[in-house]
C-alpha cells in the first residue's frame, strides 16, 4: 500500500479534524502518500481530491467541524454511484480509504469493501449511537456544550420560577439526553428508548413546584415519543405551577473546540485506522472498547444502534 485516502462524511462532529490530522501524519511517518477527499462521498464522485502534507493539517487539532467538509450523497447509495466512486479512487492511485463518520458513512464504506476496496472506518458522531465503540468522536464535546447550556438555563429559570424544556440532538438514540440530564441536574429526561405519558411529565413538574423548587428542567431527546412542542403544549394546558418555556439547542451542539478527551480519542483512532489498513485489514471500524482501541466489523457496527446503558438510567433516577 502506497497511498491512502481520508474523508469525513455525514454530520460533522468536534474532533474530526484531530482524526484527519492523525491519519495524515501517521501515514506520512510510514512513508505513505495521503489524499484528502472533500465533502465525503459527494466529493469522491466529483473527483474533489487533493494530496495532503504535514502543513495541510497544521493548526487544525483545536478546530471544530471538518476542514475536509462533509455532505450527504444519495447518489452513492446506488450501485452506479458506488462504481463511479471506486473508479475515482483507482484514478487517483488510492490503495486504501479511511472513512470518518456515522452510520450512513460507514455503510458507504461497506459498499466499497464489498467491491474489493480496502476500507477502515472511524466513528464520528455526536449522538454516540454507533455500536462497537464506547464513545464516538465528538460526543464528549457535545455533552459539555449541553451541560453549559443547562447550567445557563437553570440560572434564568430560577430567577423567573419557570420550567424549561430543552431539546437535544441524538436522532433515535437518547444518550445525549440521558447523560446530559445527569450532568445538568435535570428533573426529568425524555428519550426514545423509554415510553412515557405526558401526564407523568406534568406530575414531575408539579412535584418540583410543590416541593418548593425554583425551577424545573426537562431534557427532551429529538427522537422522543412526544416531541418538545407536544410536551410544552400539554404542560401549558394543565396547571403545573411554573410558566413553561422551551429551548431547542440545535446545531450549536455540533460546533466548538473539541475537548481533551475528543482530541485524544480522535488521535488514537486515526493512528489505529492507518495501522489496520497497513496490516491488510478491511471492512472494519476502529473504536474505543474498555479503554483500549479495538476493531469491529463494519457490518456489525451498522447492524444495530448502540443503546443507552441501563446504568445511566438508574443513575439518573437515583440523583434526580
Amino acid at each position: 500500500m502506497k497511498c491512502i485516502g481520508v474523508m469525513t462524511s455525514g454530520g460533522d462532529s468536534p474532533g474530526m479534524n484531530a482524526c484527519v490530522r492523525s491519519v495524515v501524519r501517521t501515514a506520512l511517518a510510514k512513508e505513505l502518500t495521503v489524499k484528502g477527499i472533500q465533502r465525503g462521498f459527494a466529493g469522491l464522485l466529483d473527483g474533489d481530491i487533493h494530496e495532503m502534507g504535514r502543513r495541510d493539517v497544521s493548526g487544525i487539532i483545536q478546530r471544530g467541524g471538518t476542514v475536509l467538509q462533509t455532505a450527504r450523497c444519495l447518489e452513492f447509495m446506488e450501485p452506479k454511484g458506488q462504481r463511479l466512486g471506486l473508479r475515482r479512487l483507482n484514478e487517483e492511485g488510492i490503495d486504501g480509504l479511511t472513512v470518518i463518520g456515522g452510520d450512513g458513512s460507514l455503510r458507504g464504506g461497506i459498499a466499497l469493501h464489498k467491491m474489493g476496496f480496502p476500507v477502515v472506518g472511524a466513528p464520528g458522531s455526536i449522538d454516540n449511537d454507533i455500536a462497537g465503540t464506547d464513545m464516538s468522536i465528538g460526543t464528549d464535546t457535545t455533552l459539555n456544550t449541553i451541560m453549559r447550556a443547562l447550567d445557563a438555563l437553570r440560572d434564568t429559570a430560577s430567577s423567573h420560577e419557570r420550567a424549561f424544556l430543552v431539546e437535544v440532538m441524538g436522532r433515535k438514540c437518547g444518550y445525549l439526553a440521558a447523560v446530559g440530564g445527569i450532568l445538568g441536574g435535570a428533573e426529568m429526561i425524555l428519550i426514545p428508548e423509554a415510553a412515557f405519558d405526558l401526564e407523568d411529565v406534568a406530575h414531575a413538574v408539579q412535584d418540583a413546584y410543590i416541593q418548593g423548587k425554583s425551577h424545573a428542567l426537562i431534557v427532551v431527546a429529538e427522537g422522543a415519543q412526544h416531541d418538545i412542542n407536544q410536551v410544552a403544549e400539554y404542560l401549558r394546558q394543565h396547571e403545573v405551577g411554573f410558566d413553561v418555556r422551551l429551548t431547542i439547542l440545535g446545531h450549536v451542539q455540533r460546533g466548538g473546540r473539541p475537548t481533551a478527551f475528543d482530541r485524544l480519542l480522535a488521535t488514537r483512532l486515526g493512528v489505529a485506522a492507518v495501522n489496520e489498513l497497513l496490516a491488510g485489514n478491511s471492512g472494519v471500524m476502529v473504536g474505543l472498547q474498555g479503554g483500549e482501541i479495538g476493531t469491529i466489523s463494519l457490518e456489525e457496527a451498522t447492524s444495530r444502534q448502540r443503546e443507552v446503558k441501563q446504568e445511566y438510567l438508574d443513575l439518573f433516577n437515583y440523583v434526580s
